[in-house]
């Protein structure tokens, strides 16, 4: 079913469902998960739980967009806009490859007014929110680039930001060594999820379900296959940390 058509029903579904006493409501949900569950074979009850929590986070997500007013809750609650900007000087060109509506590039520039940032997505309606909330902010000095990073000609920096980009691309190698050649930069500051963050992950790829947190996922990484990635791509890691369920590391070119 359409998402759309999915929240509009539900919205008007809602005002009855809430007349309901939260506990009885509370009972039921939780007698149809156990139902969900059960079967003669436990791994087929798994897997159809699974799907569900699968629904369920993307109902929490869809809540919680809503309550920051259109930008994800996360961006403020797990301060990783802070890691970036801590890593950059003022005065540094920087490139934000895959910057999505732009809030984390909006951020920087607020940040270090003598920097010039460049914000770049192939989607276009990412680069339509972005450039409006950069007029609602007056910032000059950021801008934004609709298109594919890998078709752009040179595009000089100091410092590339590879935020939640990677486990979207299938050659990861080849990819970051385009960038090392398109830019220049010496530091890349980089984020993506974490496969060690849940044992449920583990779990799901035990029972052949699909378990990256996104469909155009190609990889959700462990530490081991990041680090031999940065160094087969002739990245030197000079900081890693494990937060949030993610990778967060400042890389340097060698």
């Amino acid at each position: 079913m359409n998402k759309k058509i999915l929240l509009g029903t539900a919205s008007i579904i809602s005002k009855f469902w809430l007349l309901i006493p939260a506990k009885i409501r509370r009972f039921l949900f939780t007698l149809l998960f156990i139902l969900e569950s059960r079967g003669k074979k436990t791994n087929d009850g798994l897997q159809r739980i699974f799907t569900i929590k699968d629904k369920l986070d993307w109902v929490i997500n869809e809540r919680a967009i809503q309550y920051g007013g259109g930008i994800h809750p996360k961006h403020v609650l797990t301060k990783y806009h802070d890691f970036f900007i801590e890593r950059i000087k003022n005065g540094d060109k920087v490139l934000d490859v895959g910057c999505g509506n732009g809030v984390v590039a909006l951020d920087i520039a607020s940040q270090r007014k003598e920097s010039t940032i460049i914000g770049i997505d192939i989607n276009s309606l990412n680069i339509k929110i972005a450039r409006k909330y950069k007029q609602i902010k007056s910032l000059d000095n950021v801008d934004f680039i609709e298109g594919d990073i890998n078709y752009q000609d040179e595009i000089k920096a100091d410092v590339v930001i590879l935020s939640n980009i990677l486990e979207h691309i299938e050659e990861r190698k080849i990819f970051l060594k385009k960038i090392i050649a398109k830019t220049s930069a010496k530091k890349y500051l980089i984020r993506v999820p974490l496969f060690e963050r849940d044992w449920h992950l583990a779990l799901r790829r035990e029972l052949g379900m699909y378990y990256f947190s996104d469909l155009d996922h190609k990889i959700e990484h462990t530490l081991k296959q990041f680090k031999k990635e940065m160094g087969s791509s002739n990245l030197r890691i000079i900081e890693i940390f494990t937060i949030w369920g993610e990778i967060w590391a400042n890389c340097e070119n060698e």
